[in-house]
């Protein structure tokens, strides 16, 4: 099986040797390339990778495998800006992730020692990962969270790596009762006077947030996800509103609930 391989494995491999000719000659032959540090492409890299999530979340795999190769051209042009200072070239990069991903995977390659090590489910993989990781010098399970995440995201992961420490709900009924709990506590903030404490009530909206979040990793739902795909569907929604008053001569602003909700109703079937 591993002989038919090697035709489509040489062809990948060709690929990848031109596309570092290429940045190679970029970096030495174009204006703009030449001026490129990591800072000035930081910026980019990120960009880049927000269009391939909405590519992802279409399911539109041209688009995808375009934004695919805009990122591989990032992650090259870093390591040809890193290996000018002897820093590390692409070969070290390689290397690195190989090498970590064998020591992070026991169960496959073994133990430091050679020996073999169980991990017959998803969970205990997880759970090996994040004690792999506090060997290797992590000082906390959470340490190896981005702190420039967005909030969203960064919910989900800190939940993700407490609960690979071990550190988690037996049940989704109770994570669900913490949402009732977080909810009736923001609710009560509302109600104490007439003047809101902000500050406060921001903490209680806060905790909500964080629970619900919970709750959908919980039961295997991913929240970034399902509320990027709520907000393309109101987009989209709205457009439709903003297009048919146009059509009607009419603008939003002198427009009655009632009569936007007819069109709302008519996005909702679309």
């Amino acid at each position: 099986m591993l002989e038919n391989t090697k035709p489509d494995r040489a062809r990948k491999l060709q690929a990848f040797d031109r596309l570092l000719t290429i940045m190679d000659e970029l970096r030495e032959q174009c204006p703009w390339d030449k001026k490129q540090t990591m800072d000035t492409l930081r910026h980019l890299t990120i960009e880049e990778t927000y269009e391939l999530s909405d590519a992802i979340l279409e399911k539109d795999l041209p688009e995808i495998k375009k934004e695919l190769g805009d990122l591989m051209l990032h992650l090259v042009f870093y390591a040809r800006i890193a290996s000018e200072s002897q820093a590390f070239d692409i070969g070290d990069v390689l290397e690195s992730i190989s090498e970590k991903l064998i020591r992070r995977h026991p169960h496959i390659y073994g133990d430091a020692e050679g020996r073999p090590v169980i991990a017959d489910t998803e969970e205990i993989v997880k759970q090996n990962w994040e004690q792999l990781k506090l060997k290797e010098g992590n000082k906390s399970v959470l340490s190896g969270v981005p702190a420039s995440l967005p909030a969203l995201v960064k919910a989900m992961r800190i939940q993700e790596k407490a609960r690979g420490a071990g550190f988690d709900w037996e049940e989704k009924e109770q994570v669900w009762e913490k949402v009732r709990e977080e909810m009736d506590e923001f609710e009560q903030e509302f109600k104490v006077s007439s003047e809101i404490n902000r500050e406060k009530a921001e903490g209680e909206f806060g905790d909500l947030l964080f629970s619900l979040v919970n709750y959908a990793r919980f039961i295997d739902l991913n929240p970034e996800t399902a509320l990027e795909r709520t907000n393309k569907k109101f987009i989209k929604r709205f457009s439709y509103l903003e297009e048919q008053a146009k059509q009607a001569g009419k603008q939003l602003k002198d427009m009655t609930l009632a009569e936007m909700d007819v069109y709302w109703e008519q996005a909702k079937k679309l």
